[in-house]
């Protein structure tokens, strides 16, 4: 865990491999994944945007390293280096219109489409069509119940798009999860590449 929701950022994160989930938490629930960093971007926007505070929970997924600064040499930077507050501005435009994005995701699509997304937005991050994810994590990253994601595991599965076992993913068949997934994919693919 990089930050809990509400707590004092003390440095920023800029992934060279692997991935960090960004998930909104509500009370004392276990969140709901609203971003996925990989190389793409960095950890710790909003202190960018001038807010001390994280709010969301970073949680970082799979093994990785990342280039960490501190938060106050990050903040004397951002003021002297222009090309670096520029591409700084570009990932929180990057991670405020993914988070939007999800939000209408979750509402609008199925399951399996959701699912869809979720597995090839992981592996643009991870650049591989292997990772280990238990369902039960990933039920937690898509909202929903384990069961459901047994079942769209399943039918992707089934489909040949997919393998899955004892918490081992692998991508088949990646044109075809492509047109299985919802068109949010290829939304947050476009605002990446922007």
């Amino acid at each position: 865990m990089l930050y809990r929701s509400g707590a004092q950022t003390r440095h920023v994160y800029f992934p060279t491999e692997g991935m960090v989930s960004l998930l909104a938490v509500a009370d004392r629930g276990s969140g709901l994944e609203v971003g996925l960093i990989g190389t793409e971007g960095m950890v710790g926007v909003a202190l960018a945007l001038g807010v001390s505070k994280s709010p969301v929970k970073a949680l970082v997924q799979g093994a990785g390293s990342a280039m960490r600064v501190s938060a106050a040499r990050f903040s004397k930077e951002l003021e002297q280096n222009r090309p670096l507050r520029r591409e700084v501005d570009r990932c929180a435009y990057v991670a405020m219109a993914t988070a939007m994005q999800v939000a209408v995701c979750n509402k609008e699509h199925l399951l399996e489409a959701r699912l869809a997304r979720w597995l090839l937005m992981t592996r643009d991050r991870v650049a591989a069509d292997r990772f280990r994810f238990t369902q039960e994590f990933i039920a937690v990253m898509l909202g929903v119940r384990r069961a459901g994601v047994n079942g769209a595991a399943a039918e992707l599965q089934r489909r040949g798009m997919i393998r899955y076992s004892r918490g081992m993913m692998q991508i088949l068949d990646r044109e075809r999860l492509l047109a299985r997934s919802c068109s949010c994919y290829q939304v947050i693919r476009k605002l990446e590449n922007a």
